[in-house]
């Protein structure tokens, strides 16, 4: 067995000490000729920690969590795709990044791109490092608009992603592939996950014996949830669960976009059954890609010396709390997600309980490889807690933010009523009749940037408004920028059916403002000091 060791690369030295032998799948292999590791990192779109059952999926229970570290409180800095997507990229907080949302002028990728955040993110640090990079998914919501369909971003070596279509329903997309466009149409062959599992499988054969970094990013299980063909018929009749806080009444010290929540319709039931069926068959196509990834590393022989990470972007919520499906709240259903990590040295069917965040990817990865971080970074290293041992020091408490459509604007709660929904209808947009003709067209049929909007997707969604939240191992603290408090003891009452913030000592509450107020605009080094001091009810 073989023990994580110092990795010396471009005259710096990364110490890696204190974890264990790791665990194997099949017959013993070789390392890298380079000695550093490779890095194979999974993120799923809108994957919550609940409908993460590795019961259910044997790749995920066989060769994730069996056999590496499960994060039992990994944490998001913001429940929405574009925000989460650029913290990953960079190790930055939302309010550090400046994408606040998925859409103009304060968000998305051409905010991303305009700021020229580009210039400096996990990849150009990995390729600096020697490592061959590639990007296989999902990149920033909406990628490539103000730039060409063929745009690759600074850092990347290989680069799969959908240029326009629908990747979303996972057929009819039109893919960038290293500035090749290839429209894709409703062939099973074209069905996302599967084509970027091969592509990734592709990538990882290429690179045998040269340290690599493989970003996969299916947009799965996001919806609409198409499913891969093969799995269409997959868990009939299973019910979304129904958890203590399934449809809750809020309480009469919520605040007022929640007390105005109606009880969820018939209709709305059916759609959240439907919706979770779906999310469930997806998860199929990436138990798969899974399974593929590790078998093309066991067969090349690079599998002991790959860390494999498997999360998601943000969480998602199913009729808790009386809300549609949705996400971007500060309840644990939107901002937990999952996170295993499995790799040389990372002892198997291990479970950390420690705070840790999307900030943190970057920097872990980065420590892994021995690349150079920038100052600007606000997350950490995961490597100490990768380990048989975990710090005595280590982060207690996290910053979540969430800005709406813009920076202090919030639409308020929806006041249309409830629409009809048919769950016996496809979620996914109309298929073409003719796939060769719509392959035919080309870049002119699917390139454009007239996408759909994703927010018809789900007919009962509403605004969340913009907020910021505290999150320690026992309490989440959250205020609205336009009034309204919430305080949950999670440790008590882990469904947060209980807001506490009226009957809770003063002093209680005054210390979660005041380090919440502390971490709001925080950077660098300060976030992380922040972070680890003890967050004490004042005398």
């Amino acid at each position: 067995m073989r023990a994580l060791a110092a990795f010396v690369v471009a005259g710096l030295v990364l110490p890696i000490l204190g974890l264990s032998a790791t665990s194997r799948v099949g017959a013993a292999e070789t390392p890298s000729p380079s000695g550093r590791p490779n890095i194979v990192f999974i993120l799923t779109d809108d994957l919550d920690a609940t409908t993460y059952d590795p019961a259910r999926f044997p790749a995920l229970r066989d060769l994730m969590t069996s056999q590496g570290v499960t994060f039992s409180h990994f944490f998001v800095d913001d429940s929405l795709c574009c925000p989460s997507r650029a913290s990953i990229l960079r190790g930055q907080d939302v309010h550090n990044t400046g994408v606040l949302n998925n859409v103009l002028p304060t968000g998305g990728f051409e905010r991303f791109h305009a700021d020229g955040l580009e210039s400096s993110t996990v990849a150009t640090w990995l390729h600096a490092a020697g490592y061959r990079t590639g990007l296989f998914g999902k990149y920033l919501n909406g990628y490539p608009n103000t730039v060409s369909p063929r745009h690759v971003p600074p850092g990347w070596d290989r680069w799969v992603s959908p240029s326009g279509g629908n990747p979303y329903a996972e057929f009819h997309y039109l893919l960038n592939d290293n500035r090749r466009l290839v429209p894709h149409g409703r062939m099973p062959s074209d069905y996302l996950v599967d084509l970027l599992a091969r592509k990734a499988v592709g990538f990882i054969k290429a690179e045998a014996g040269h340290p690599f970094f493989a970003y996969v990013a299916p947009y799965a299980p996001h919806q609409p949830a198409t499913p891969a063909p093969r799995y269409a018929d997959a868990f009939a009749g299973v019910h979304a669960p129904r958890p203590p806080s399934f449809d809750q009444r809020a309480s009469a010290d919520e605040p007022l976009w929640l007390r105005r929540r109606p009880p969820l319709s018939p209709a709305v039931l059916d759609y959240i059954d439907a919706l979770y069926r779906r999310r469930l068959q997806d998860m199929l196509a990436i138990d798969d890609l899974l399974r593929d990834v590790v078998t093309t590393l066991q067969q090349t022989g690079q599998l002991d010396n790959t860390y494999i990470f498997l999360g998601s972007d943000n969480g998602f919520h199913l009729g808790e709390h009386r809300l549609p499906p949705g996400k971007e709240t500060a309840y644990d259903e939107d901002i937990r997600v999952p996170l295993v990590v499995r790799g040389p040295g990372v002892p198997p069917g291990r479970t950390v309980g420690q705070l840790a965040m999307n900030v943190d990817l970057a920097p872990t990865f980065a420590a892994l490889a021995g690349a150079r971080t920038p100052p600007f970074v606000d997350g950490r290293s995961l490597v100490p807690l990768l380990g048989a041992s975990t710090p005595a020091a280590w982060r207690r408490a996290a910053l979540v933010e969430h800005y709406g459509l813009r920076r202090g604007h919030s639409p308020g709660p929806t006041t249309e009523p409830e629409k009809v929904f048919d769950p016996s209808a496809p979620v996914a947009p109309k298929e073409a009749d003719d796939d060769a003709g719509y392959n035919r067209a080309g870049a002119a049929r699917l390139g454009g940037p007239g996408r759909h909007s994703l927010d018809a997707l789900n007919p009962f969604g509403i605004s969340v408004p913009p907020y910021h939240a505290l999150r320690t191992s026992r309490y989440l603290y959250v205020e609205y920028v336009h009034g309204g408090r919430q305080l949950y003891d999670t440790e008590r009452d882990p469904y947060e059916l209980d807001d506490i913030v009226a009957s809770a000592s003063s002093s209680l509450v005054a210390a979660l403002r005041d380090r919440l107020h502390d971490l709001e605009h925080c950077g660098r080094q300060t976030c992380r000091r922040e972070e680890d001091r003890p967050v004490t009810a004042h005398g």
